[in-house]
């Protein structure tokens, strides 16, 4: 089968490399997929770099989300489990953490149902509490993670202030649903919440971005906020100023959605759930802005890693192929 693989640590577009190999041999509780979709995420350049939290031993295929096909034929979600990621054609996964593909959803969007979902649904829900009527402010609004976030917020009844880098991304986050955008190349961040918000600022502040996003969040948010620390995509991990949060009355709140999986493994199937159903009535829809074949997944992972594209960009397989 061809597969992509990582023998060095580096930027993805120089140290990716399309190889034929063996299909990968499913352990005690693993199961084989044939790889339909491959959803690009930002840790998969962070797993290039060797800048993740996980360090799969080298070589090995990155991808930690995908829409697969058992032997017997079901279409599932499933993060694979490394070294044999899900930029190949065939990945291996968890059985147990198995998640069925919702009939809504096409191969790619399916793909992309799962990371970006989940941490936003736990985020704003399990962590935020976000009710109907809050203001909801999302960072990197245009981007896989924040559109999640965003379309969620506005599912949950809020009012979703988008912040984004430039016109085009803005007219993004408008098509999303946003009910106010905020370019950060252009306008003060802070001033325009301020003012979009009556002075109030926002009640749950989503931050995958981290640096200076997090420093505008502590400014922004309103009395008893609450800010979402999901990730630091801009490459800056911040030190926040407990005696501020004091001050203003507002929770700075960490959100690593992989715990759940061994923690509440069922709070996972419960949120998957959430999202189907959401899904079903078109409440939620992944925005897959691009789908690329798996020659171009390396191209691909660099584009996101500069953070050039918008929504989600899925690699995607034709039926069949691999031996």
């Amino acid at each position: 089968m061809q597969a992509w693989q990582v023998h060095e640590n580096g930027e993805p577009s120089e140290v990716m490399r399309l190889a034929e190999v063996e299909r990968p041999t499913p352990g005690d509780g693993q199961v084989l997929l044939r790889v339909r979709a491959a959803n690009i995420n930002f840790p998969d350049a962070l797993l290039c770099r060797g800048q993740y939290q996980v360090r799969p031993p080298l070589p090995f295929t990155p991808g930690v989300e995908i829409c697969g096909e058992t032997e017997d034929g079901r279409r599932v979600i499933a993060n694979p489990a490394l070294p044999h990621g899900g930029f190949a054609e065939y990945a291996l996964a968890d059985s147990r953490a198995l998640l069925p593909a919702p009939e809504s959803l096409d191969d790619a969007q399916a793909a992309a149902l799962h990371i970006g979902y989940q941490t936003g649904w736990f985020g704003l829900h399990r962590r935020a509490r976000l009710e109907a009527g809050e203001t909801l402010l999302v960072h990197a609004a245009a981007g896989g993670v924040g559109s999640a976030a965003v379309q969620l917020g506005k599912a949950a009844g809020a009012t979703v202030i988008g912040v984004v880098g430039g016109p085009d991304k803005a007219a993004v986050a408008r098509e999303l649903g946003c009910d106010a955008v905020v370019d950060r190349r252009a306008e003060d961040v802070v001033a325009a919440v301020k003012e979009a918000t009556g002075g109030r600022g926002a009640d749950v502040v989503y931050d995958p971005v981290g640096g200076e996003a997090y420093t505008q969040s502590a400014k922004l948010v309103a009395f008893e906020g609450r800010i979402v620390v999901v990730g630091f995509a801009g490459g800056t991990i911040p030190s926040p100023a407990l005696n501020h949060a004091l001050v203003k009355n507002y929770s700075i709140v960490g959100l690593h959605w992989g715990l759940y999986n061994t923690r509440n493994p069922a709070l996972v199937q419960h949120c998957h759930e959430q999202l189907t159903e959401l899904a079903a009535r078109g409440a939620i829809r992944p925005l897959v802005s691009e789908r690329v074949p798996l020659d171009g997944a390396a191209a691909a992972v660099q584009r996101v890693a500069d953070g050039v594209t918008t929504g989600r960009v899925a690699v995607v397989l034709e039926k069949g192929a691999g031996a």
